[in-house]
């Protein structure tokens, strides 16, 4: 989403980098490029008149005219007024040491209904909590009925009350079922609206009366620009919400929402969601994001994120098989498993500093996909021992997997030659300073053709 800011930004520092100094000219020409940028991502105008004020007074200060590198210098200014801007830090959520209830409010279309499946995932995970989804949209069609799927889906408790329930009675239903089966986190979905009425708010506000929630998530489609901002104090002004949550935020929108809602409304960003499934909702942090927008990555958020999803006891026991080379295409089927948790190549590169420069096939994770189906289709004789796979067994593989048996070779070729490295390092150590030397010293793009 933040793509076309970072590549502004960029360009912009790229300015004083040249002269290699700070300059009321060059000042002038870069913050000019930064305001455009800004502007040009709908951010709202005093947002981007405050920060362009903020930057250009700390560039021209002393402190800056004196030091010895003032594009690292002018790069953490820029840093900090974006974090500013942002939220400053990570407004944490109020889970309570007995129960805590969480409504999520919103126009219809803004992505409720999933992110408050996803958010119940993602505490269950990282709070120990127990959730139960209370389904209250008895107006959009099926509304209930994707949140039901979503809750089986991962394990959670769905409580959607009777056909012809108001969703007042659902609430209050919902709420004994949770006090019954010791329900220690409640996640109400509300309805939402094409636009603001006042019957939805007083809908609202009896919910909000009955339940007395911890917190009042207003959730927002990141595509939606300054624009948000008005319906965002239009519900809080009736609810007093507590936080933001925004959807689609690996979408292509320009960013208006999340440089404006803190500023103009003063509510934080509590999450974002960055894909469609059910583990891709992430803890906003402010200093990350201004992190990523400069090159400077996140990896911070990928340790954590490897943290949650890699199974750690699975890479130890991979660790030994490695050493001992005595790894298969069952392991290698595992791996490929926990690298999809982590998501695309792309999406990992992003959080790395500097990754956006790195250039990866965009067919790699189509080929990940591939070599999955080509080993699932495969007998588990067949994965411990890829030797057995002639001919008829290449053609039955290639048919059940969708692929060519052309496609099939190439997958056992490659790892063929990945098991006769590692059992070369296993027999010397020294051997792969050799290996990579016939490689072409240390080119990565000399090294085996391996489908990973």
């Amino acid at each position: 989403m933040l793509e076309n800011i970072a590549n502004r930004i960029e360009k912009a520092i790229k300015i004083i980098k040249r002269e290699n100094k700070i300059t009321d000219s060059n000042i002038d020409e870069c913050i000019r490029e930064i305001k455009l940028a800004l502007l040009d991502a709908d951010v709202n105008y005093k947002v981007v008149k405050d920060f362009i004020e903020n930057v250009k007074s700390k560039a021209l200060g002393e402190e800056v005219l004196r030091s010895i590198s003032p594009t690292q210098q002018f790069t953490k200014i820029i840093h900090d007024e974006l974090t500013k801007i942002l939220g400053e830090k990570n407004d944490p959520i109020n889970i309570g040491k007995t129960k805590t209830i969480i409504m999520m409010v919103g126009l219809q279309g803004s992505g409720k209904t999933t992110s408050a499946a996803k958010l119940a995932y993602k505490l269950k995970r990282e709070n120990t909590a127990n959730p139960i989804l209370i389904g209250a949209d008895t107006y959009r069609p099926a509304a209930q009925d994707q949140l039901q799927i979503l809750a089986n889906s991962i394990g959670i408790k769905y409580f959607g009350g009777d056909k012809n329930d108001s969703p007042i009675k659902i609430v209050t239903k919902g709420l004994q079922e949770a006090e019954k089966n010791e329900h220690n986190l409640v996640i109400i979905d509300t309805a939402g609206r094409l636009e603001i009425d006042d019957k939805m708010m007083t809908e609202l506000e009896e919910i909000k009366k009955k339940v007395n929630p911890s917190e009042i998530l207003f959730v927002s489609d990141s595509m939606a620009g300054q624009n948000i901002v008005e319906v965002v104090n239009s519900f809080n002004s009736r609810l007093n919400l507590t936080g933001v949550i925004l959807s689609k935020f690996d979408s292509d929108a320009r960013g208006g929402a999340a440089f404006s809602i803190k500023s103009i409304t003063g509510l934080s960003i509590k999450f974002i969601g960055m894909g469609e499934k059910i583990n891709e909702l992430e803890t906003f942090h402010p200093e990350r994001i201004a992190g990523r927008i400069l090159g400077m990555g996140d990896v911070v958020s990928l340790v954590e994120k490897v943290q949650r999803e890699v199974d750690i006891e699975e890479a130890e026991k991979l660790e030994k098989k490695l050493r001992k080379a005595e790894f298969d295409l069952n392991d290698f089927l595992n791996q490929i498993k926990q690298m999809k948790k982590l998501g695309s190549m792309e999406s990992i590169l992003k959080m790395l500093p500097f990754g956006k420069n790195i250039q990866i096939n965009p067919e790699s994770d189509k080929k990940l996909k591939q070599t999955e189906a080509i080993i699932l289709s495969m007998t588990l004789k067949e994965r411990r021992n890829y030797r057995l796979i002639n001919g008829s067994r290449k053609r039955r593989i290639a048919k059940g997997s969708g692929t060519t048996t052309r496609d099939v070779n190439n997958l056992l070729i490659s790892f063929d030659q990945m098991y006769k490295a590692i059992k070369k390092v296993k027999r010397n150590p020294g051997a792969i300073k050799k290996l990579m030397k016939q490689m072409g010293g240390d080119n990565i793009s000399n090294l085996p053709n391996l489908p990973f």
